[in-house]
């Protein structure tokens, strides 16, 4: 039997994009999936000379397989990732190593290093971004764990990752479960710059009254400078698509109610978990919950009557403070996520390269956007930065815009116009760049009805007092 390079379980849509990038780059592939119909859609799209083949059989699928064997899942989370490999392992051979491609909880991933590891397997999990055509074509890739199992997997991977200044988009994440860890405060990020960007288009549209096509122009002109990322490019594109059902835009028969998996509640909790603060992320998830409550929305519409907007009195100006609010508001997410990845990196040993992270976010991933060369540029010079607003370069960033950022919240504020995301990205700049905040007055508090003691500013030790009348 014909030996192949490499294995992909679950030939969905993205399992079997990777799967062709990887026989595109020269390895030999082989496919398994139990839906016959997908095995026969793996043969007939695979590229014309490619070594690929498909099964449905588990057995023929690891015994055509090269020692040691390499296989990749590219299944949904949870459940069907134990599933699988309660059914492969039982057929695999010391030294063999499984590759969790997809959205794995990275506690889940801890579990099954340990439990492979027992039974003398690599266990690695791997963050993948990019959607089908990230797969198909490059994506940014995020392997961390078994530093051994990555070492063999990394020509294949520099193969198939998308390229920048002829760098590949992948790096080892760290030890243990990092891989999947980073993978999801990606998705964290993107969560917020999805929220940022879909506020500045609400502005824009109700504020400055501008219809598709100048929202077209507006991003597209964005895209063209310093704000160029693959979400603005796509959000400029989505403005162009004509509805085949109606006359109008796609986008304006879109019913206003967002989905979600579980990566951005992932990070939000983790965030909590281990004391980070990333409100802006925090509220892009709860946005999406709150877009859910249409029915309630429609009746509170109602019920407080038609808001009054006030068109800005310069929409030339007005579009510019917009951008520069959207583009420093992302920044200030980034900021969140990468503050995360830090402190995640000490309280689990990861050992996380941020500086690798960043440079592999800038080709590939969704996230992907100029201001990662930045980015790339502040950790090399520093890569023990806490937080990229601390860096001296990106801080006459930051100054050139909060002006911006302050002017376009309080517009949303003063008319009505929900701006959670730009709310919450200058509060946290505020917040994190105050050197006395009120927290004294908490703490007084949480003294006087719990004794649950106080630090002083002029001297140490923990102190408790007996405030006023504690009958109260």
């Amino acid at each position: 039997m014909e030996q192949y390079n490499y294995g992909v379980i679950g030939l969905g849509v993205m399992g079997r994009n990777l799967l062709y990038n990887i026989a595109d780059n020269g390895f030999a592939v082989a496919g398994f999936d139990l839906d016959a119909e997908k095995v026969k859609e793996l043969h007939a799209g695979a590229t014309p000379g490619t070594m690929v083949t498909g099964t449905a059989s588990i057995q023929d699928f690891v015994a055509a397989l090269e020692s040691p064997r390499k296989i990749i899942l590219m299944v949904p989370a949870g459940k069907p990732v134990d599933a699988v490999l309660e059914n492969i392992t039982p057929l695999l051979t010391k030294g063999d190593i499984v590759v969790d491609a997809g959205n794995s909880y990275f506690k889940d991933t801890d579990r099954r290093i340990a439990d492979l590891a027992s039974k003398d397997l690599h266990f690695m999990g791997m963050g993948v971004s990019g959607g089908e055509k990230g797969a198909r074509r490059g994506p940014s890739i995020m392997p961390g764990g078994d530093l051994e199992a990555f070492k063999l997997l990394k020509p294949m991977l520099e193969s198939i990752a998308a390229k920048v200044d002829g760098e590949a988009c992948t790096a080892y994440m760290g030890k243990s479960s990092a891989g999947n860890y980073v993978k999801m405060v990606h998705n964290g990020i993107e969560y917020a710059i999805m929220q940022l960007i879909s506020e500045a288009y609400d502005l824009l549209r109700k504020g400055a009254n501008l219809n598709n096509d100048q929202l077209y122009e507006v991003f597209k002109e964005w895209n063209n400078g310093e704000m160029n990322s693959f979400l603005i490019e796509i959000t400029r594109d989505i403005f162009q698509q004509k509805d085949d059902l109606t006359n109008g835009y796609l986008v304006d028969q879109i019913l206003d109610k967002a989905g979600a998996k579980g990566t951005g509640k992932w990070t939000s909790e983790q965030a909590m978990e281990i004391g980070v603060s990333i409100p802006t992320i925090d509220i892009a998830v709860t946005s999406r919950i709150l877009s859910a409550y249409k029915d309630e929305r429609v009746q509170a519409a109602k019920l407080y009557s038609e808001k009054q907007i006030t068109k800005p009195d310069n929409v030339e100006l007005f579009i510019k403070e917009v951008g520069e609010a959207l583009y420093l508001a992302t920044l200030i997410s980034y900021a969140q996520g990468l503050a995360l990845l830090v402190k995640a990196s000490e309280e689990y040993g990861f050992d996380i390269p941020l500086k690798d992270v960043v440079k592999i976010w800038r080709g590939g991933c969704i996230i992907r956007s100029v201001l990662l060369e930045k980015f790339y540029s502040a950790y090399t010079q520093d890569e023990n930065l806490t937080n990229i607003l601390l860096n001296k370069e990106i801080s006459e960033i930051v100054k050139s815009k909060i002006k911006s950022l302050r002017n376009t919240a309080a517009y949303a504020v003063n008319n009505g116009i929900s701006s959670l995301g730009l709310q919450t990205a200058l509060g946290y700049f505020d917040a994190y760049t105050t050197e006395s905040l009120p927290v004294n007055l908490i703490q007084a508090q949480r003294d006087y009805f719990g004794a649950h003691t106080y630090r002083r500013i002029d001297r140490e030790g923990v102190f408790h007092t007996s405030w006023g009348n504690e009958n109260n």
